[in-house]
């Protein structure tokens, strides 16, 4: 289901199936995403523009876009630093000129699954905490030489019945903030299972996962 909601100084798109309901629009701005009424709940005009926009580009699935209606701005720019962020017993949060399978993602944001449970594959639906299941955001760094060049387009190939295949400058983050690894390519665990998360080390062949 998407949204659109047009504003005096700027538009905003809702897609209800990229949303991982973090909840970081309601908390941090319930004025804008107003919670449990009848009607519109998207209210754009409740804050300036560049208050809206960072709303946009604080959201970790991509389920938030902002765009201002003279065209000036939009919260879906490229980063300058291509990253994937490990969240705690959550998802891998990817903010990249992103495709996956080789199509261009609208805006840079997007939560794939990491726990093997989501029904929407490759994207987190939430289905994470109803499974309990628990994996570290803090994986230990690895040493790594520093890219050459930090963003240009990354692509994520999810392999049949196994792992996430991602191609491009990427540097892997952990919840914290701490760069722990630099990659030009890299295969990361999907099914839950993998001993050596977030890196896929197999384990999806003796559990049996399966997945497009």
């Amino acid at each position: 289901m998407v949204e659109v909601v047009r504003g005096r100084e700027v538009t905003v798109t809702f897609d209800g199936t990229r949303c991982i309901h973090s909840r970081n629009c309601v908390l941090s701005h319930p004025d804008v995403f107003v919670p449990n009424v009848r009607g519109e709940w998207i209210r754009p005009d409740a804050r300036p523009a560049d208050v809206v926009l960072a709303i946009g580009r604080n959201c970790p699935s991509g389920a938030i876009s902002v765009t201002r209606n003279d065209g000036t701005a939009t919260s879906d720019e490229a980063p300058l630093v291509n990253t994937v962020r490990i969240r705690e017993n959550g998802p891998l949060a990817f903010e990249a000129e992103l495709s996956i399978r080789g199509v261009p993602q609208k805006g840079p944001r997007a939560t794939l699954c990491r726990c093997g449970h989501s029904r929407t594959k490759p994207f987190c639906d939430g289905s994470h905490a109803a499974a309990g299941f628990t994996a570290t955001g803090e994986p230990p760094a690895r040493e790594f030489t520093p890219l050459e060049s930090r963003l240009g387009p990354v692509n994520v190939e999810p392999q049949p019945n196994g792992s996430l295949k991602v191609t491009g400058n990427l540097e892997i983050v952990s919840g914290t903030g701490r760069t722990v690894n630099a990659v030009r390519q890299v295969w990361l665990c999907r099914c839950g299972q993998s001993r050596n998360k977030p890196y896929c080390d197999s384990s999806h062949k003796a559990a049996g996962f399966v997945a497009d």
